[in-house]
């Protein structure tokens, strides 16, 4: 018996090795016969080749080469090529690519055509070049617009693996008698996927940012210049900062930070060195204004009599501004109890302004996000007492959220515990607010935060002691006339008395 067993064990695994020769047998049978047929068909076929040098004659570089090469090297045949070189781009960690090695071609198609890269050497100029090489029937179809789509991939490869930088202007002259900009990296770590929003919300603006990246040839044929403009408004602490950051490195532009407050010293007026600041800047940047309802309330006025208003609106939509394309211009407004009130039409206009982001204070939605984020929770235990009290109206900024958190993130109960505490501080702040406020019918900048965004939240107009006074004494006289129902009318001394009554709440 044992001697049988051993025998068909040792008969498996002799059948196993046998079954997997075969197999490998025939994958390299199949890989053979591959290569065997590509060899047929490249002697059967026509083909042509053109060579793209990295150097001209003349020693200048071939701008060309550098899209070409960045194309290649995202190819995802490369993995299989039979040799490549592999390089890191030393800005962050995990950030490989792979380089065709020397002689070695990679495979690629576009419209149904195949193509090949080879890297060769001994160009002209006697530097390394690329040699594309495609079928000749199919050179006049799929040449150019091959290229051109080599150049746009390469663009966009560029563009995201470029630093983003920060610009800031300074006092003094530059370079052909322009303002003068002095940059540091941005280094920010926000992200759209990271900011607290609305999802729908944010689905909508990524999409919006995603159509103004690819709109180049759509803006140029409906003869329109190729820029956005935002307004994020919002009270303070609500994240519209960190949201222009997320914006800029989901762009990959760089961010020019004009502060309208300093820009006034110098040249022939505030309107003139806006006008050099925009003309300054360059493609592909997000030009950041912000407290804009703050620098619109001057009243300034020009050596020519142009109002502060007057020279805001021509930065914001004038002659000057079509100067520069692939620009997104962010302005952001903290206007008292988070709205728009008060602000001049003309400023909030599209074309001006064509995309409004709201950034209310921090609701249950919101909150989750963030817990999401700084302690890594999906679910706990007091998450429906946090969503009590959320609803009971209670509001408080995402940032004294986010600070909250980061104190306490070595304990998430501990958090979630001081959340609901500051929540109900702030609830309790805005009652007495609005009860030393008289009649009720002005608000003070906590009240209002506490209904921002909600439609006005538990009520808009509140009522103190002497007013419920007032009310009882003319519920009294109403009942004591109860007999004048019969005419349908209210009689001539309860009418007087209401009257009255009304008059002295409106003074108060």
């Amino acid at each position: 018996m044992f001697a049988n067993g051993a025998a068909s064990v040792v008969c498996a695994v002799v059948g196993g090795v046998v079954l997997l020769r075969i197999v490998l047998s025939l994958k390299s049978l199949v890989y053979c016969w591959g290569r065997w047929w590509r060899w047929v068909e490249e002697r059967t076929q026509a083909y042509q080749s053109f060579e793209i040098p990295r150097y001209s004659e003349s020693g200048q570089e071939n701008p060309l080469y550098r899209r070409a090469a960045a194309y290649v090297a995202a190819l995802p045949s490369l993995e299989d090529a039979a040799a490549a070189t592999l390089f890191s781009s030393g800005r962050k960690p995990n950030d490989f690519f792979l380089l065709l090695g020397p002689g070695q071609s990679a495979a690629d198609s576009f419209l149904g055509a195949r193509v090949s890269w080879t890297n060769a050497s001994g160009g002209v100029a006697g530097g390394p070049r690329l040699v594309l090489r495609l079928r000749r029937q199919d050179r006049t179809r799929v040449l150019r617009p091959y290229l051109q789509h080599v150049e746009s991939v390469a663009d966009d490869l560029e563009l995201r693996r470029k630093d983003v930088r920060l610009f800031t202007s300074y006092a003094g002259v530059g370079d052909g008698g322009g303002p003068r900009w002095r940059s540091a990296p941005f280094t920010h770590p926000a992200t759209l996927d990271t900011v607290a929003m609305d999802l729908d919300l944010k689905a909508r603006v990524r999409a919006d940012l995603e159509s103004f990246l690819k709109g180049r040839a759509y803006y140029h044929r409906v003869g329109r210049v190729w820029r956005r403009s935002y307004l994020l408004y919002g009270p303070p602490g609500t994240g519209k900062s960190t949201f222009v950051a997320a914006m800029a490195k989901f762009l990959c532009y760089d961010i020019y930070d004009v502060d309208l407050s300093r820009v006034s010293a110098g040249g022939d007026g505030v309107g003139a060195d806006l006008k050099a600041l925009l003309l300054s800047t360059t493609p592909r940047s997000v030009i950041l204004v912000e407290d804009l309802d703050r620098h619109l309330k001057g009243k300034g006025v020009g050596e020519e009599g142009e109002s502060q208003l007057t020279r805001i609106l021509n930065f914001m939509d004038g002659i000057f501004s079509c100067c520069g394309e692939e620009r997104v211009t962010v302005f952001t407004m903290t206007s008292d109890g988070g709205g728009m009130e008060g602000v001049e039409p003309a400023v909030l206009r599209p074309g001006r302004l064509d995309v409004h982001i709201h950034f209310p204070l921090c609701d249950f939605t919101a909150f989750k996000t963030l817990a999401s984020s700084y302690l890594g929770l999906k679910d706990h235990k007091l998450y429906p007492q946090v969503e009590e009290v959320f609803q009971s109206g209670a509001r408080i900024s995402p940032a004294e959220v986010g600070e909250i958190m980061i104190a306490n993130r070595a304990s998430p109960s501990r958090a979630l515990k001081s959340v609901i505490s500051a929540l109900h501080q702030s609830s309790s702040a805005a009652g007495r607010r609005l009860s030393e406020s008289g009649s009720g019918r002005r608000w003070d900048d906590a009240a209002a935060g506490s209904d921002f965004g909600n439609g006005g939240g538990s009520g808009g107009l509140g009522f103190g002691k002497e007013s419920i006074k007032e009310f009882k004494k003319l519920y009294g006289l109403i009942k004591m006339r109860s007999g004048s129902k019969r005419e349908g009318v209210m009689p001539v001394e309860v009418a007087a008395a209401a009257g009255a009554t009304l008059d002295k709440l409106d003074k108060d």
